[in-house]
């Protein structure tokens, strides 16, 4: 079974937003052992979304389009499917009911443009939107093809496609391949440190397939088996990420849809240890992380972000003459922060960060990227300096990670 996805808006072609409908559902499609073997992208344009799906019924079992399910007069996918299968759009009442009772819910009267929403294709099978107003589509042409369509928002496009759209393709069109993926999360190793341990791994033939993922701060590796038989493929999976794991020990943080954040949280509550964070350099993006996790109030009852001298002194009780003497960004006054958190809050860590996220503020001595790091106990204090690469952001973000994973590497020891 050959799938293809298709995505429609302007928006994603002139780069406005992010194509990750197309990730995800390539994701789930190998999950079933489909295929996708193209990945396409139109604009808001009849005639070539025309083409686009024509050219996809053509060459293609499985053809999924996200985008273009709106009332705006943009809004161009329901007419070309239409156009290109010669159906009749035909209101559907049930939809324009739960259109209607969308909008009651949030008292806000119905634009008359909603009711093109409510059109559908005649023979199609229409999907309950639960977020939003846009209905899904199933058009069944031919034995052996299938047109989907999807809104283009994700949070209501993955309910349908978890709730409707698996489960019809597992039980018409999934093919008789198994297709298996693992995603190893490395942090702390640049891509050609990662690439020299595993360098062999990478050239695997199939069925197995391992490819190498920078993202900032941290280095993935995604391994893929593709076999007729799923006990050899979990087999192969399973011997490829031991090796793996062999390699890379420490350096390891996670798997698949793991975060550093969320394994951070699951061993500070395993270990029934507290932790406070003082930032400086990161605003607050550390807090930010670990309290993306629910239950964190558990472990993380204080963040205090002091970015200037006078407030590292007043709300963190780091010495003037400490500040002077070593400067605020320095080993010294990050050991300070970390310490001196850990007893504001009385937990079991503080972690204290300072450093030069730039792009201004630096010197020859002290240059953008600079940042050191403390993880203060009772018994003992951790302390790194980083030198980091990148704008502003990219600099925040490789020093959030290296703290958390600071943290990870203490708390598994």
């Amino acid at each position: 079974m050959k799938a293809e996805i298709i995505c429609v808006g302007t928006e994603i072609l002139l780069g406005k937003i992010v194509n990750t409908n197309a990730q995800y559902l390539s994701q789930k499609l190998a999950q079933l052992g489909i295929d996708v073997h193209y990945h396409s992208t139109v604009g808001d344009n009849t005639e070539r979304l025309y083409l686009a799906i024509k050219r996809g019924l053509h060459r293609s079992n499985v053809i999924i389009i996200t985008g273009g399910l709106g009332p705006t007069v943009d809004d161009l996918t329901l007419e070309g499917i239409a156009q290109v299968l010669q159906k009749k759009l035909i209101l559907n009442r049930n939809i324009l009911k739960d259109i209607k009772d969308h909008f009651h819910k949030r008292h806000i009267p119905m634009p008359k443009e909603n009711v093109r929403q409510a059109l559908v294709p005649e023979g199609a099978k229409a999907l309950k939107n639960e977020v939003g107003t846009a209905p899904g589509l199933i058009i069944r042409w031919h034995e052996k093809k299938v047109l989907i369509a999807l809104p283009g928002v994700p949070a209501e496009m993955k309910p349908m496609v978890e709730r409707d759209v698996l489960p019809y393709l597992k039980k018409n069109f999934s093919g008789d391949w198994v297709i298996l993926s693992r995603k190893i999360k490395t942090c702390g190793l640049a891509e050609s440190q990662v690439n020299q341990k595993v360098k062999d791994i990478l050239k695997s033939k199939p069925p197995l397939s391992v490819g190498i993922y920078v993202h900032t701060g941290s280095v993935d590796l995604d391994i893929t088996v593709r076999s007729t038989n799923k006990a050899i493929a979990e087999k192969l999976l399973n011997n490829t990420e031991r090796k793996i794991n062999s390699r890379l020990k420490k350096y390891i943080y996670g798997k698949d849809s793991q975060t550093l954040e969320s394994v951070v949280a699951k061993a500070l509550t395993k270990a029934k240890r507290t932790i406070a964070v003082a930032e400086s350099c990161t605003g607050g993006l550390i807090s930010k992380r670990l309290t993306n996790i629910s239950g964190s109030s558990k472990y993380f009852p204080l963040g205090v972000v002091t970015y200037s001298n006078k407030q590292k002194r007043n709300l963190l009780g780091i010495p003037k003459e400490a500040l002077d003497n070593f400067g605020a960004v320095s080993k010294e006054v990050a050991t300070l922060m970390a310490q001196n958190i850990s007893q504001m809050a009385k937990t079991d860590m503080g972690l204290g960060i300072t450093g030069i996220a730039g792009p201004t503020g630096a010197s020859k001595e002290k240059p953008v990227g600079l940042v050191h790091i403390a993880l203060a106990t009772p018994r003992k204090v951790i302390s790194e300096e980083f030198h980091f690469h990148g704008d502003r952001k990219a600099v925040r973000l490789r020093a959030s990670q290296a703290a958390l994973d600071m943290v990870r590497r203490y708390l598994i020891k």
